[in-house]
């Protein structure tokens, strides 16, 4: 069973930077890549940046020059670097890992931007 653990959500003021990490486990058949998406209040679920399996980077408009995401294949893990925050970046953050038959998800961080 494939299991997603995000972590290093908060509090932060605006201008400042949070990392995101995804921690992996299970047995993964078919991976075609992973991603971070995010949901805030009243919103639909929205694309913040995914990684293909070639290492293959992609990022949603508001966040493109701010956000940086990466990934340890020797750690099975997927982060994701925030810089420059602003307060409408706030909202719970949810890993995503896509495979050919499947998505999984974990169970989101919140991430809160203070003016």
């Amino acid at each position: 069973q494939v299991q997603l653990v995000e972590s290093g959500g908060g509090l932060v003021q605006a201008g400042g930077s949070l990392r995101l990490s995804c921690a992996v486990s299970g047995s993964i058949f078919g991976l075609i890549g992973m991603g971070w998406y995010r949901q805030a209040p009243g919103k639909q679920r929205e694309l913040v940046a995914g990684i293909g399996n070639s290492g293959n980077t992609l990022y949603g408009d508001s966040v493109k020059g701010r956000f940086t995401i990466s990934r340890d294949n020797a750690k099975n893990t997927v982060s994701l670097q925030m810089n420059s925050l602003k307060p409408e970046d706030t909202a719970v953050y949810y890993c995503n890992l896509k495979t050919v038959v499947s998505q999984f998800w974990g169970q989101g961080t919140q991430v809160t931007v203070s003016s």
